[in-house]
């Protein structure tokens, strides 16, 4: 299974004018970050968990030419803007796109998107199929997608473990219950926002510290924040095991 950080990043703290903090002026490639989402690929078989604003520019640069199916973790903006660039993989594959989310964020895409489901289809659109989800195991092609429930604040979302790899973002508490399906993940990759205290997402410090509790093999922190500091000055303050992730990193499990 190969895994692609398409993008490690969040609209969390992005400055609506310019910035001139060490992180947004940094020349290292690792300190640019779109959108978190992830691409897998198991068997040429092609998935994406999340379609944030970013997406049309992030498959491009990932050079996906197939997609199978698309798994939202919940329904925010940052996570859910880029849908409608599914539209070539529509044209180039002659199908409807698979669309996997819980009833909430369904109602939100139909919400945000009301031209994707109108009765009356305007031509070019993009066509989907909608698979509600909950906190069951479900299959992919080759893939066992067992749901962890994580909480965003107030609000639920989906992590995924596939196979010994974890993935979750937009998280401040988990369960206990839910901690044990994490639990002899090869790999955990966890959102770590900034440095500071956050009232819906881990900080450092409390990623660092669910990583300790939960003792994967190797540990990735996304959804990271320019308020987090420079890749290279964290990175270096970090456990051997545990790693910043930056757009276009790729792992093979």
């Amino acid at each position: 299974m190969r895994i692609s950080f398409l993008g490690s990043g969040t609209s969390q703290g992005i400055p609506v004018i310019a910035c001139n903090c060490q992180v947004c002026q940094s020349l290292d490639f690792r300190d640019k970050r779109l959108r978190a989402s992830i691409h897998i690929n198991q068997d040429d078989y092609s998935v994406v968990i999340d379609t944030g604003p970013d997406f049309r520019q992030q498959i491009l640069a990932a050079g996906v030419k197939r997609l199978d199916a698309v798994v939202f973790t919940h329904e925010h903006k940052d996570h859910v803007a880029g849908l409608d660039d599914i539209r070539p993989f529509n044209f180039r594959q002659k199908t409807d796109m698979p669309i996997y989310a819980t009833d909430r964020v369904i109602t939100h895409l139909k919400r945000e998107f009301p031209y994707i489901f109108q009765p009356q289809q305007y031509p070019g659109i993009p066509k989907v199929q909608l698979f509600p989800i909950n906190n069951q195991p479900f299959s992919l092609g080759p893939l066992e997608f067992i749901p962890i429930e994580v909480m965003h604040y107030k609000l639920p979302v989906l992590g995924f473990r596939i196979g010994d790899f974890t993935y979750i973002t937009d998280a401040n508490h988990i369960e206990e219950s839910e901690k044990e399906k994490i639990k002899g993940s090869q790999i955990l990759v966890l959102n770590a926002l900034q440095i500071d205290p956050h009232i819906s997402h881990y900080n450092l410090e409390e990623a660092l510290a669910m990583v300790e509790e939960l003792k994967p093999q190797k540990a990735y922190f996304t959804h990271i924040s320019h308020r987090l500091g420079l890749h290279e000055e964290i990175q270096e303050s970090l456990p051997e095991h545990v790693e910043l992730a930056y757009d276009g990193l790729t792992l093979d499990i």
